[in-house]
């Protein structure tokens, strides 16, 4: 990051020019920095781009201390169940079998495309994401959020310990637990949980799959091999009624630390 402090602004995408520098930020991210690709990538116009883009809110951080047209260093793709409903499908369908979250007939909110420039992360940037988001939430009364969260790699045993941890510590309750489809489907389980060692298996997971569990997040069965974007995926899943005050309130107050 630069010298010059940050300058955060937050706002939901009204125009073109706020799409196109949500998806420049997601080509630097997931094409460049993660070495993912796509159908509609446009590499010559360094866009990261798909079809569902028109239907999700797009909720971006902008440093308006960096330069002219470099500005967005944070973002969210946002579905409501209603957006979904015009779509004919969530965006994760593809990955997950989403039964139960629809058949619990909660208000639900996708969570994609979620990310932050490497200078950024872990940070103020995310807590002011974070505030945002919990206005959003509480604005249309979301009850369960959830969305998938990637790993680096297609490699499951090279991600044998925090897969592993996840699977043991973290499955969601059966009334929620989506599961990964085939052929991509891999299991999480993958060694017993008194042989995973914790300490390096929390320094492996993202930083923001990290965050989600802080607030009783947890995961699906299985995971997805995406190939496509060079990732292994997990299915996050955050109910809202089961986080506790200390949670909640690090949640609601985030865009203030």
């Amino acid at each position: 990051m630069s010298q010059t402090s940050p300058d955060f602004q937050l706002c939901l995408a009204r125009t073109e020019a706020d799409l196109r520098a949500a998806q420049r930020l997601r080509y630097t991210v997931f094409v460049e920095e993660l070495g993912g690709s796509g159908e509609m990538v446009d590499h010559d116009a360094r866009l990261e781009q798909d079809a569902f883009d028109p239907f999700f809110d797009h909720l971006i951080l902008f440093d308006r201390a960096r330069p002219e047209g470099d500005q967005a260093v944070g973002v969210y793709r946002l579905l409501r169940g209603d957006q979904a409903d015009k779509v004919g499908r969530f965006y994760s369908e593809t990955e997950y079998d989403l039964g139960p979250l629809r058949r619990s007939g909660r208000n639900l909110l996708e969570l994609g495309r979620s990310c932050l420039l490497p200078d950024y992360r872990g940070g103020a940037a995310m807590y002011h994401l974070w505030n945002g988001l919990s206005g959003y939430v509480a604005d249309h009364g979301v009850e369960v959020l959830f969305g998938v969260a990637s790993f680096h790699g297609t490699d499951p045993q090279a991600l044998a310990g925090p897969l592993s941890l996840l699977h043991h510590r973290h499955l969601a309750p059966e009334e929620l637990r989506v599961a990964a489809l085939p052929p991509n489907a891999t299991s999480m389980d993958l060694m017993p949980e008194d042989q995973i060692d914790r300490r390096k298996a929390m320094l492996d997971t993202p930083a923001l799959i990290k965050a989600y569990l802080r607030l009783g997040g947890v995961v699906g069965e299985g995971a997805w091999i995406d190939h496509a974007f060079n990732t292994t995926d997990v299915c996050l899943i955050l109910d809202t009624a089961r986080m506790n005050a200390t949670q909640r309130a690090i949640y609601e107050k985030a865009g203030r630390a």
